[in-house]
């Protein structure tokens, strides 16, 4: 099936992970910034459904595989049909954890398929452990955990050379400007490392240097500018932005 296999058989764990990454970003995106466009399409009235994720970043709602046993593992089946039965936010949570589940055993089965060795195993892992899982960004988990690499992360200089004073800090969410950079004050060590470890609500991506963010005033995460369709020009007549999860959770109550 198209939607499961997405015509590409990579075959080294740098490959294998690309795949996996690609698949990712599409999930993570029907779960965040499509999530409105995913919900209309789990329709608990249609068959057993099951959200593909392929690797050119984009997603699917589609049936299984027809063949038995099919070309790829498979996604969780059904998930439409707890779509009514269920507070959105859980269900949401429990489609990215089956996601997460489902694209390990695909990156895992490439991995089987072309005699991947102890050491390329333990390579491909790594490289799919450094990401957050589809779940902690769904849930915001990811931006709780420890910071490990704050300092290595704080290390690196502002592009712009330009450092917020108290007063633009905390006027950051109303001017929707990127999470505030490093400041040289010793009591601010703990609000440093958050801003070096903020991801984006909708990639699951870390904050970079030059990159344009705005914070969501109801949920207060951040999003990078592109993945929400979201210019700095535009963003400077925006009074309250909400991200697209909050704006459609609110059209349906």
């Amino acid at each position: 099936m198209e939607g499961g296999a997405g015509g590409y058989n990579p075959r080294t764990p740098e490959q294998v992970f690309g795949d996996f990454r690609g698949r990712r970003a599409g999930i993570v995106k029907a779960l965040t910034t499509d999530v409105e466009k995913f919900y209309q399409q789990c329709d608990p009235e249609k068959e057993n459904l099951c959200l593909y994720g392929l690797p050119n970043e984009t997603w699917e709602v589609n049936l299984p595989a027809e063949e038995v046993p099919p070309e790829l593992p498979e996604p969780a089946l059904g998930i439409n049909f707890a779509r009514d039965g269920m507070d959105e936010r859980d269900w949401l949570s429990l489609v990215a954890v089956h996601s997460d589940a489902w694209l390990l055993a695909v990156a895992f089965y490439f991995g089987a398929r072309f005699g991947f060795d102890k050491e390329s195993r333990k390579r491909l892992f790594n490289m799919i452990n450094g990401l957050p899982t589809i779940y902690e960004v769904v849930t915001g988990a990811a931006r709780k955990q420890p910071k490990e690499k704050a300092h290595s992360s704080n290390g690196k200089s502002n592009k712009s050379g330009s450092k917020p004073s108290r007063s633009s800090e905390s006027h950051a969410k109303t001017s929707k400007m990127p999470p505030p950079k490093e400041e040289e004050s010793e009591g601010e060590d703990e609000d440093e490392e958050e801003n070096g470890n903020t991801l984006c609500g909708a990639c699951g991506d870390n904050y970079g240097n030059d990159e344009f963010w705005i914070c969501c005033d109801i949920c207060e995460k951040w999003f990078h500018g592109k993945c929400v369709k979201i210019t700095p020009a535009r963003a400077e007549h925006i009074k309250q932005y909400k991200c697209p999860a909050c704006s459609t959770k609110r059209s349906r109550v």
